[in-house]
């Protein structure tokens, strides 16, 4: 498995914008953008479904910006990622023409692999993610920023 580029996106806003501050503090698209060297069409895309899942607060204008909604310990990281990734299967059984799609074991294995995958990253929290050095990271990326 691996994730899309859309929940990395995903994962390192959340975490950004977690340790840039307290909720109150507000980031620029702009600067998550340059930290991450993500293209803002992307970030934009991105945002506005975080926004839409309640974790986020997207502010447009001058003075517009981002900020975390949530607080950081109540959000599980396998949350995160069903909702960015989304239920798809790992494999396409009804798109294909397989012998096996009516009595087929690997259509139920992988389904038991992706929720023990969900369940052990619902061991971490967004805080989690984003604690040690992880966190003095961006604390120093976004004061670099902001000096600019």
């Amino acid at each position: 498995m691996r994730l899309t580029r859309f929940s990395d996106i995903g994962l390192r806003v959340l975490i950004y914008l977690a340790r840039t501050g307290d909720r109150q503090s507000i980031v620029t698209a702009a600067e998550i953008a340059a930290q991450f060297s993500i293209p803002v069409n992307h970030l934009v895309k991105v945002v506005g479904h975080l926004a839409r899942a309640g974790w986020i607060l997207a502010t447009r204008g001058r003075n517009g910006g981002l900020r975390l909604a949530i607080d950081p310990m109540t959000l599980r990281t396998g949350t995160i990622l069903l909702e960015l990734e989304g239920t798809e299967e790992l494999a396409d059984c009804e798109g294909q023409q397989c012998q096996l799609r009516k009595h087929c074991a690997l259509r139920g294995a992988l389904q038991v692999g992706m929720r023990a995958f969900y369940d052990a990253m619902n061991a971490y929290t967004l805080a989690d993610l984003c604690a040690g050095e992880t966190g003095e990271q961006i604390v120093r990326m976004h004061r670099s920023f902001t000096r600019q």
